[in-house]
This record gives structure tokens, sequence and C-alpha cells, in this order.
């Protein structure tokens, strides 16, 4: 099959045709991959800003067809259409024990020391565990969610990731409330699902910050009140909450200068959410007496604190429902041979999200 090979840290995508997928063993899945998102982990995974062994196929935001089951799965059949968790929980650790699947690594953990792929004669690993830059692939059991067959594939793949981080942080994470205020900082594809999640909680004040212009302009059109740079922030505030700040200020880039802006929007007693995963070397600093008397409170969202197995559909049935603007986040169609350009377009902030389609789709 073709699959996108990255040889190491920082190179170009190799276009292979001669990639066969390993497995699926007992309580695996192997899928058809139909569509899947170009997301900036994605990005920061080729670049070293997440961890990533080398070879890989990159890509883990993704849905596609039921091809083969494993020995002790029943409950899906091939033609099934799913959605791929890349973060699925093994439930029985400490972490799922405690109601808390999206702290669960056991199987991310495994997508780093087991090979999914052979290109040729050359062992090929699968970013997340998953790899989902290829024709097909192979994940746990609880690795898919099952979905109608009417939700297009594109739809249902963004779903799997940049919808359920940004709209999970808002809902599951921080639990916006009506009436609640909110800022969100980064106006990419998991921050404008963070400001569709706002909008559908109810929160009368939604502020959209970005540098880039045309991300403004896009954040308007799905539910931001308000739109500005970050330079123009301050006086937002000033102008809207008399200077007090917003009840949540979600970072959606988790860079040390966005923590920070994200930090001085927030009241007094407001929170903080760290949506962005950022990168291991970089630092941000506060002082204990701001910490204390500034009463404000921060707090990670990871994956959307999700749980996909009841989130997913949940998610879709909000996109039924006309609530939830999925079809408008979808910005481009693409090839495999495309994708380098898709990654790098994340970086220039010309692009909400991009999907590839698989041949054949």
């Amino acid at each position: 099959m073709r699959a996108a090979v990255l040889h190491d840290l920082g190179e170009k995508l190799d276009i292979r045709d001669d990639v066969t997928v390993l497995g699926p063993g007992p309580g695996e899945v192997r899928l058809r991959v139909r569509a899947a998102g170009v997301c900036h982990s994605d990005q920061s995974a080729r670049d070293g800003g997440l961890p990533q062994p080398v070879p890989a196929v990159l890509g883990h935001e993704a849905a596609g067809d039921v091809l083969e089951v494993g020995a002790g799965v029943d409950d899906l059949a091939p033609g099934d259409r799913v959605i791929v968790n890349w973060m699925p929980s093994c439930g029985t650790c400490a972490e799922c024990l405690r109601g808390e699947p999206f702290l669960c690594m056991t199987h991310v953990l495994t997508g780093y020391v087991m090979p999914r792929f052979m290109a040729g004669d050359l062992p090929v690993f699968g970013m997340a565990g998953c790899g989902a830059f290829a024709e097909e692939m192979v994940v746990p059991r609880i690795g898919v969610v099952p979905i109608d067959a009417d939700v297009p594939y594109e739809v249902a793949a963004l779903v799997g990731c940049g919808v359920m981080t940004g709209v999970g942080a808002v809902v599951n994470t921080a639990q916006l409330r009506p009436g609640d205020t909110a800022v969100v900082i980064g106006c990419g594809g998991v921050g404008i699902s963070a400001i569709q999640g706002a909008r559908l909680s109810g929160a009368t004040l939604i502020v959209a910050v970005d540098t880039v212009p045309a991300k403004l302009d896009v954040a308007r059109r799905f539910g931001a009140t308000h739109a500005v740079t970050p330079d123009q922030l301050g006086d937002l505030v000033t102008e809207v909450t008399a200077g007090e700040g917003f009840d949540y200020a979600f970072d959606v880039v988790a860079l040390p200068q966005t923590l920070r802006t994200a930090w001085n929007a927030a009241r007094r007693g407001g929170t903080i959410v760290v949506v962005g995963a950022g990168r291991a070397e970089h630092q941000v600093e506060f002082n204990p007496f701001e910490l204390l008397f500034e009463g404000k409170r921060i707090i990670p969202s990871l994956y959307g604190s999700a749980h996909p197995p009841r989130d997913f559909p949940r998610l879709i049935a909000l996109w039924r429902a006309g609530r939830l603007d999925l079809e408008g986040m979808v910005s481009h169609r693409l090839r495999l041979e495309e994708v380098d350009d898709a990654l790098a377009a994340l970086g220039r902030g010309d692009v909400i999200r991009q999907v590839i389609i698989n041949d054949g789709a």
C-alpha cells in the first residue's frame, strides 16, 4: 500500500508504495483510512516538538472502514465505519480506574516501542500508535469508535482529534456555564473548536485572539463575539469587562508568551486552561505572590478530557442537530503527495484544517 514515511526528524515525507501494515493481532482492528486530518501535532512530531521515534508514518486524526478484526473482537465487522481514537484507554490502570481515561498511557507508550508498519524490510512506527497518513492502519479495538454509515469521512476524521480537543476543553475540562465569558488564544482547528464549544455552552463573551487577521475573520464566523490580535487584547479587556478579565482563558498555542497572555486575560479567581501541547524545553515563570493573591487556577486539558466512546457520538449528534459546524472546518481535500505543503501551511497560519482523502474514498 501507499504511505507517507518520515525517515528522520525535520525531513520531508517519503511517499512509498512498498509499505505493509502489521496485524491485526488479538484485540486489534485493521481499517482502511478514508480521511485523515492534518493536525499541528503532526508538524510538531515531524520537527521534534513532540517525541516521535522514526522512521514513522505520521497522522492520528482519521476515519475509515473496518477491513479485518483480530481474535477477541466480536462487536465490529468488516465494512463498519469508525473514527480513530488516538489515545485509547486500557480500562485497568490507575488513571482509568479513577475515571480519567484521557490520562491513560498504556497504548500510547506501546506505540513508541512497537512498529506498526514495514516499508520494504524497514520497521516503521505509527504516530501515537496510529499512522493515518497511510492507506491502512491497525489499532487496538478501543482505538476506534463506530459511527453511522452516513457520516462523511472528512467530518468524522476531525472529530477524532481537533474537534474533540477544542470542544472538550470547554465542555469537559472547564465545564463552562451559560453566562460565563471566555477568551481563546490561537484560532487554528482546535481554537475554532473551542470557540464553538463556548458558543454551545452559552458563553456571553467569546473573544478570539490570533496574530493572523484571516483567522480572526474565520473565528467570527464560527461564533466569536470579538476577534483581536494580541496587542489589541488589553484594550478589549478594558472595554468589555471593565478591566476585570474573563472567567476562562483557553491557551491553544501553549508558548510561554501565550500562557502569560492567558494569565493576564483571566479575571481574579478565573481559570486558565492549557490546551496546546507546547514544547518540553520551554519554561514559564509565575511568582508565588501572584499565584496566591490572584486566586487563578491553571488546569490542563489533555485531549479535551475525553472519553471517546461517550464523547464522539455526542459530537456527531451536535453536528446532526446543526449546532456544531464541522463541514465548515474542512478547508481542502488533499492527496498524500500534498501533505508536506499542508503541514507547512499550518505554520504559516493560512489553514483551519486540511483533510487527506485517500484514493478510492
